[in-house]
């Protein structure tokens, strides 16, 4: 098994060692973090369920993608001073472009 296929919290034991997984390449033992390469062949300990590339395939919703994201960016947009909304208002265009959305005049996603 791969460090990928195991959720987030899963024991596992990794060179003869106990770790938990805490990150998407990070696993916490008793030595600490450490780094898990995506190669290495992990031994899942009890009650840890597996699921195969679970962290590559999720499909998220676009609507609920773009629900979240302007809601984030609302909350943000209020704590930027008013000289600065440019630079905010130009991150945003910056996101939803890396997203491939589409704006329309007013600001909406389309």
């Amino acid at each position: 098994m791969k460090i990928h296929q195991l959720p987030m919290g899963a024991r596992f034991e990794y060179e003869g060692e106990e770790y938990v997984k805490t990150g998407s390449l990070f696993a916490t033992g008793k030595g600490g973090q450490r780094l898990v390469p995506k190669y290495a062949v992990l031994k899942p300990l009890s009650g840890a369920e597996c699921h195969p590339d679970a962290t590559t395939d999720r499909v998220f919703n676009r609507a609920n993608v773009l629900e979240a994201f302007d809601a984030f960016y609302s909350d943000c947009k209020i704590l930027v001073p008013e000289l600065h909304q440019v630079v905010i208002e130009k991150a945003r265009d910056r996101f939803l472009s890396a997203l491939e959305f589409r704006t329309d005049i007013s600001g909406g996603v389309k």
